[in-house]
């Protein structure tokens, strides 16, 4: 719990920073998401309801309180991703990660989730990796994409 009371100092227990510190926390956890033990112990820190500190996770699409891969690929389904092949894009990740989306891959590096638009219009298709945006996809591409995550990883 030393590194969790490492961000609650960074932003003074205070309760307005709930996002940020969720977030730092879930970077923390190598597994993109919010181990409960953790969130309750923030909870009690910050002196908010549990239920308030999970209604705020639940809200925002970004938090997960189940493990996930240490690079969350995000498949944007907004309108002009949809038409510029978005579907073929997930279909493809499919395929190279052997998995369907909302899963994890069995070494723990990649799970695909969808998203809602992350403001990459002019580029799509596009997937956003952390806070990296890879736009104007093809199979290629994207196959490239993959090959540097795992090489990085």
């Amino acid at each position: 719990m030393e590194r969790i009371n490492d961000i609650l100092e960074k932003y003074r227990y205070a309760k307005e920073n709930l996002i940020q510190i969720m977030l730092e926390m879930q970077a923390l956890s190598g597994q993109n998401y919010l181990p409960k033990e953790w969130v309750e112990y923030v909870a009690q820190a910050i002196d908010l309801p549990l239920n308030k500190v999970y209604g705020v996770i639940s809200f925002y699409a970004m938090f997960s309180t189940e493990p996930r891969g240490k690079y969350l690929i995000e498949v944007c389904k907004s309108g002009p991703c949809h038409v510029s092949g978005a579907e073929s894009i997930e279909h493809l990740l499919g395929e190279v990660l052997g998995i369907k989306t909302g899963e994890t891959t069995q070494d723990g590096l990649f799970t695909i989730v969808q998203s809602s638009c992350f403001g990459a219009c002019d580029i799509s298709p596009a997937i956003k990796i952390g806070e990296k945006v890879y736009g104007n996809l093809t199979h290629e591409a994207l196959k490239a994409v993959i090959d540097i995550c795992k090489e990085e990883a």
